[in-house]
């Protein structure tokens, strides 16, 4: 009498076979499994933990004193007239003739840039009517002086000309990237003297740096000149202002964290 519980197919190839696939399957699931866990670990003690380093961090100060090499100066018109052709025709005299002064004074085409240009009616009220008065031009120019011993000529140069707007003077430098590289270094060997001074105090030898950042602190620059406008009522030659551009600093503070041991 044949054993029910026997399989069938037991002593037979295809039993065999069955055995076999079924041990890969089970020997490939046990690799996978035993990799995945490893992975996990890997991943734990590389990842989930930091790696402990002994660290020391410091400030440092850079301080870079500079003056000015460049005048940005807006100059320009507000003429009123009864048409706006005669206006236009008055603006585009004293433009004109602001360019010539520009021109020999070595300021450059590219340098100099219609800031603003508009025609508005004016009008009068009289007895709650409204009347039309004449017309305004306003032409202003943004001007980049780079030759600072001109300024002074070219202000008061231009109010015999006519222009009777003048904006305030900003003085900046044309390279600034290079100054704040120049307090960038000063501001790190700052702190890089006083990491190793306290390294060597307590006995720890310095090592790479971990972690940098910056904070920087850009000079502004400001004329004691800055009229609003000019009067060209009285007539006769103004004398040139004196203008004074002055000087001021590029401040970077840095904190820069050193590995030691």
């Amino acid at each position: 009498m044949d054993n029910p519980l026997k399989p069938s197919c037991c002593g037979g190839k295809k039993c065999v076979v069955m055995a076999v696939i079924v041990g890969i399957v089970l020997l490939s699931l046990a690799a996978w499994l035993g990799l995945k866990a490893r992975n996990a670990a890997r991943e734990y003690k590389f990842i989930g933990v930091p790696i402990e380093r002994n660290t020391i961090t410091m400030m440092g100060e850079g301080r870079v004193t500079t003056q000015p090499d460049i005048a940005n100066i807006q100059l320009g018109t507000v003429i009123e007239k009864s048409t706006v052709s005669a206006a236009q025709k008055e603006n585009t005299r004293i433009m004109n003739a602001l360019n010539d002064l520009l021109a020999a004074a070595d300021v450059k085409k590219a340098d100099v840039q219609t800031a603003n240009y508009s025609i508005s009616p004016q009008y009068d009220w009289n007895n709650g009517k409204q009347t039309l008065r004449g017309y305004q031009v306003s032409q202003d120019l943004r001007v980049k002086i780079r030759n600072l011993d001109k300024i002074g000529d070219i202000i008061g140069g231009a109010g015999q000309l006519g222009v009777n707007q003048v904006g305030g003077i900003e003085f900046t430098v044309d390279e600034p990237e290079a100054i704040k590289q120049q307090a960038r270094v000063k501001a790190l060997e700052n702190a890089k003297e006083k990491a190793k001074a306290l390294s060597d105090v307590v006995g720890l030898k310095l090592r790479r740096v971990i972690s940098f950042n910056e904070n920087i602190s850009e000079p502004y620059y400001n004329a004691p000149y800055a009229a609003k406008s000019l009067d060209m009522g009285m007539g006769g030659a103004a004398p040139a202002p004196t203008i004074q551009p002055g000087s001021s600093e590029y401040v970077i503070d840095v904190n820069v964290t050193y590995e030691v041991e």
